[in-house]
């Protein structure tokens, strides 16, 4: 397949090319192919490390084996490593959280994404081995957060955006310092791009003016390719206030600032948007400046909730069913 991508393709010589892995499924043989094709990234899932928790979320992958991948990947010549950690989880604790990081700081990955869990059920009703009552909520949750980033801190890692965490010497964090990050429907990357390929099934493509998303059932989407179509199910192009709003929302995800000094920057709803943000300026979460937005180092746990003000559709939407889980 991944020739196949290629086969017509001219490669960047600074291309960085990386995959996804589960540790269970992942093999010597497969790391090596992949490195001889030129992926020198690669991503495990990890989420959690205690039995339990992995039960429950039906994803069990034993510490000995996340080793194996690791080592291998680093053996072969893999420069940078990621780990999934997953904060929230249900029977998740103190303790289990403290294990999980303790184990993390043993393997030291280069990166590390350590996401809030989100619980929604209306959408995916796999989520139903546990019930609510198994969920950590509120100040419990947010205490998970607190202790893993403070024990990553500890340890080296370097906060980066929102969830994310690096070592000092991965190409995340040079991009990062050198105000080159950029983020999309993947996560963060060291590439600042507008243009996002999405293939395969329910993958989303970006323009930068549009997105567009594949359609969900494998048979649809094969068939649709072989007949020549784009194998898209729905997308939305962005309005002139769509772009100003989205420059701000990168800025402020990717750099934890922003600024609106000329008219091109500017709209009505960014400062609707400015306008809800006023008790988290309040609270020295942010510094408002003349045409200038800084979060503070209290507020960068709370980026994305700062990012959801300026979000004009959000707040015009009043969707009347629920579709987002807790940001906290």
């Amino acid at each position: 397949m991944i020739l196949g991508i290629l086969k017509d393709s001219e490669i960047a010589p600074d291309h960085e090319f990386g995959f996804e892995g589960h540790p269970n499924y992942t093999h010597v043989e497969q790391l090596q192919k992949l490195y001889d094709l030129g992926f020198r990234r690669v991503s495990f899932g990890i989420q959690d490390f205690d039995q339990k928790v992995q039960y429950i979320i039906h994803r069990t992958q034993t510490f000995e084996q996340v080793k194996i991948v690791t080592e291998a990947a680093r053996r072969i010549g893999y420069e940078s490593v990621n780990y999934d950690l997953i904060y929230g989880l249900p029977l998740q604790t103190m303790a289990t959280i403290i294990d999980t990081i303790e184990k993390v700081r043993e393997l030291k990955p280069d990166r590390i994404a350590f996401y809030s869990y989100a619980h929604v059920p209306w959408l995916k009703p796999g989520q139903r081995r546990f019930t609510e009552d198994d969920l950590p909520k509120g100040e419990e949750k947010r205490a998970l957060y607190e202790k893993g980033r403070l024990m990553l801190e500890d340890s080296g890692y370097l906060e980066i955006g929102m969830d994310h965490f690096s070592l000092p010497g991965d190409s995340l964090y040079k991009a990062y310092s050198e105000k080159k990050l950029h983020r999309n429907f993947m996560g963060y990357t060291t590439t600042n791009t507008r243009l996002l390929l999405g293939l395969g099934v329910s993958s989303i493509g970006d323009s930068w003016t549009g997105f567009a998303q594949n359609v969900k059932v494998f048979e649809d989407y094969v068939q649709m390719v072989n007949d020549g179509q784009l194998p898209i199910v729905r997308g939305h192009i962005l309005s002139d206030e769509d772009l100003v709003l989205r420059r701000h929302i990168l800025n402020l995800m990717c750099h934890f600032e922003t600024s609106w000094e000329n008219a091109a920057d500017q709209s009505e709803a960014l400062y609707e948007g400015l306008d809800r943000l006023s008790e988290m300026i309040k609270d020295e979460l942010l510094v408002l400046h003349p045409f200038r937005l800084e979060v503070t180092e209290k507020g960068r746990a709370f980026v994305r909730n700062i990012c959801m003000a300026l979000d004009a559709r959000l707040w015009r939407k009043q969707p009347e069913s629920q579709i987002f889980s807790q940001t906290v």
